[in-house]
């Protein structure tokens, strides 16, 4: 779905130093530029309090140290989210978080000296999802022609979205990516969940599928709610046969997938089992938030 927004009043933290996100300077010679070598993170804001964010940066500290960023300190990570969210004046963003391992001579090679660059900012999320998550979404299949480390939540997301450009010019919000297997792993930007005969199916997280922050909430509430666990590789033509499809992120919490290409999933509305996951999803999030 594609949605847009004002950035010229947005302010970003970089490096410690709030600005307007429009002045922030990047040298050419940052390794996030010349190759990728970066990890994110993006935390929802509820009401002026982040959601989940120690998962949040306990999964940013795992992307840190797979790429081997040192030098970035968690005590300062912290204070520039504090500093930015309260600089926002907002309630209801997405914070978005980027670490770089900054700027040195171009070499393939890890630099033997560098100095990370950090940077924040806090967008408005006026939930631009509400129909979706009434109606229920549609989505493709696409090759899963990504990198073997998604585990890792890098920058670097040119097949993401070279699959996400995909799903927009067939109509669709999502990819469900199919590996060499013919096995289903996730979204181009989003978890993905099955539901068959009142179990919830999901693909165990691995180097092929991220370690989902709504993906481990969602698990939390189906053990609280006693809706059995199916965590397995699910084969593409399994797909079809499910009684509900849905997607989960961060923005879109979770909404209801009806039709994989062009063939319907269930009774091609959003089912019992996916409402009830919302709602409970709803109904917990101020359990999970935090103030800096």
């Amino acid at each position: 779905m594609a949605h847009t927004q004002n950035l010229s009043n947005l302010i970003a933290n970089w490096n410690g130093q709030l600005m307007p996100l429009t002045e922030v300077k990047v040298s050419v010679l940052d390794r996030g530029f010349l190759f990728g070598d970066a990890v994110y993170e993006v935390i929802r804001l509820y009401g002026g309090k982040l959601f989940r964010v120690e998962d949040h940066l306990s999964r940013l500290s795992d992307s840190l140290n797979s790429i081997d960023i040192k030098g970035v300190d968690s005590g300062k990570i912290r204070s520039m989210l504090k500093a930015t969210i309260r600089e926002s004046g907002l309630d209801d963003a997405l914070v978005y978080l980027q670490i770089t391992r900054g700027e040195a001579p171009r070499t393939h090679h890890y630099p033997d000296s560098y100095m990370p660059n950090i940077l924040m900012y806090a967008s408005p999320f006026n939930n631009p999802y509400a129909k979706e998550h009434e109606t229920g979404v549609s989505a493709v299949t696409h090759p899963d022609i990504r990198w073997g480390r998604n585990d890792i939540k890098a920058t670097s997301l040119l097949a993401n979205c070279m699959a996400a450009d995909y799903a927009k010019r067939h109509g669709a919000m999502e990819v469900v990516f199919i590996d060499a297997d013919g096995i289903m792993t996730e979204g181009s930007h989003t978890s993905l969940f099955g539901i068959l005969n009142n179990k919830l199916v999901v693909s165990p997280s691995s180097s092929k599928v991220l370690p989902g922050i709504t993906k481990r909430q969602v698990l939390e509430l189906a053990k609280e709610t006693n809706v059995e666990l199916d965590e397995r590789r699910l084969k593409e033509n399994e797909i079809y046969e499910l009684d509900e499809f849905f997607l989960a992120g961060t923005p879109e919490e979770l909404i209801s997938i009806t039709k994989v290409n062009d063939k319907q999933i269930g009774d091609g509305k959003p089912g019992p089992m996916v409402k009830k996951l919302h709602q409970s999803f709803r109904d917990s999030v101020s359990k999970h938030l935090t103030s800096l």
